[in-house]
């Protein structure tokens, strides 16, 4: 088991939770650091989700949860960084995070859900007769 593409995903989720508990107990400076260093590993795993989807890996969902995700700590850590010193954490950046935090669940829900799916019917094809089979290569030729 390769734990260096897990540690791809789950460390920007940790960040974020990490920068949503900080900013929750009081600690804007601690919370707007924790945002910061949140971006570039979002980025990082967005990237690599997006990378998988377009090699044809199943990823497609994790690529869009990570890209919205990236765009939402962005706005928390920008909404953090413009808030008035020593005044309450902005709304708008705990909003973000949590939504952003919803956003990395989404796989994860997805993977839960996934054996509840209704299986597809395949229609099921029918075999030619021989006598069929050269009919169809005589009007070929």
């Amino acid at each position: 088991m390769n734990l260096l593409g897990v540690g791809s995903r789950l460390l920007p989720l940790v960040l974020a939770t990490a920068a949503l508990a900080a900013g929750a107990a009081g600690l804007g400076g601690l919370a707007l650091w924790l945002g910061l260093l949140t971006v570039p590993a979002a980025a990082a795993a967005a990237f690599v989700a997006a990378s998988d989807a377009l090699e044809g890996r199943p990823a497609r969902l994790r690529a869009v949860a990570g890209g919205v995700a990236l765009a939402l700590v962005v706005l928390a850590s920008a909404a953090r960084e413009n808030a008035p010193t020593g005044a309450a954490p902005s709304p708008l950046a705990t909003w973000a995070l949590l939504l952003a935090l919803l956003a990395y669940a989404a796989p994860l829900l997805a993977w839960v859900l996934e054996p509840v799916g209704v299986p597809r019917r395949t229609r099921r094809q029918r075999r030619l007769r021989p006598a069929e089979v050269d009919e169809l290569l005589s009007r070929a030729a």
